[in-house]
């Protein structure tokens, strides 16, 4: 008979494991402590790591003993500075704990000559870059006619939550622009939530909600929806209604920094399309 062991436990287990594994392939000399003769274990002694974070002795060994105690976000965050962890690492010890990050490592995506290249060759379908918050990084010139003079405006305004939700020439054409609306305020909760603690999700939260009471009654029922592709109906004037497809290409290894495509979905679309970017 086997004895099933409780999700929890087995987490303190592993997180146990993992801390034991980053001590021991830690030199002295690595963060600024003598060598002192011959060691029976390699790497850092638990009191050592203990007396680099400033944390207790007893508290540390629990710690690695997998005991149920509590752990504060900012004593996991000094034990990763003592322990050295790159930003995987960092993640994976918070994860483990069960703890929100107080200093998560941002992405920085630098949008790449290769990049440009792409966004350029995909026209004329619109295509532009989004990060999770929104934030158009970088768009080709089919992109500006669905979402206007991108050029012109501040970055803080280069946001498709903030077009979408105020007097914006990406707005006027939203043809379904009340469910556009509550698929994107709920994918940007789902989102949130691995970045509530960080200043420039709560500044553009803050933002949006000071200018649109429409964003703050979205934002008020706590929907959440995964990211998604999906059907986009645009009016232009002296054109009508076009349909695009619009796809999420990711561009690293977690759904956060995306490629968007919008390509026609009919005929009609495509040849109303091709005249409309025939014209300057």
């Amino acid at each position: 008979m086997t004895t099933s062991i409780a999700p929890a436990d087995s987490r303190r287990h592993e997180l146990a494991a993992f801390l034991r594994s980053r001590r021991e392939r830690i030199s002295p000399e690595q963060v600024g402590l003598p060598q002192t003769g011959r060691r029976r274990t390699p790497g850092l002694r638990r009191e050592e790591v203990a007396q680099l974070a400033a944390v207790g002795v007893t508290w540390y060994t629990w710690l690695e003993q997998a005991r149920n105690i509590q752990v504060s976000s900012q004593v996991l965050d000094s034990v990763a500075r003592t322990l050295l962890l790159d930003r995987n690492e960092r993640a994976h010890l918070f994860a483990l704990a069960g703890s929100e990050d107080p200093a998560p490592v941002v992405d920085c995506l630098t949008i790449t000559p290769a990049i440009r290249v792409l966004l350029n060759q995909l026209e004329p379908m619109p295509t532009a870059v989004l990060n999770s918050r929104y934030d158009i990084l970088a768009y080709n010139r089919a992109y500006t006619r669905i979402a206007g003079d991108l050029d012109a405006m501040p970055f803080e305004d280069r946001n498709v939550m903030w077009l979408a939700f105020t007097d914006s020439y990406f707005s006027s054409l939203l043809v379904d622009r009340e469910r556009a609306r509550e698929a994107i305020v709920a994918r940007f909760r789902a989102a949130m939530a691995d970045h509530s603690a960080e200043r420039v999700w709560t500044a553009l939260l803050d933002r949006l909600r000071n200018a649109s009471p429409d964003f703050e009654a979205v934002w008020a029922r706590h929907e959440v929806e995964g990211p998604g592709n999906g059907l986009k109906r645009f009016l232009f004037p002296g054109t009508g209604i076009l349909r695009f497809d619009y796809t999420n290409l990711w561009l690293g290894p977690r759904p956060n920094t995306r490629l968007v495509t919008y390509t026609p979905y009919d005929d009609e679309t495509r040849q109303r399309w091709e005249q409309l970017n025939a014209s300057p």
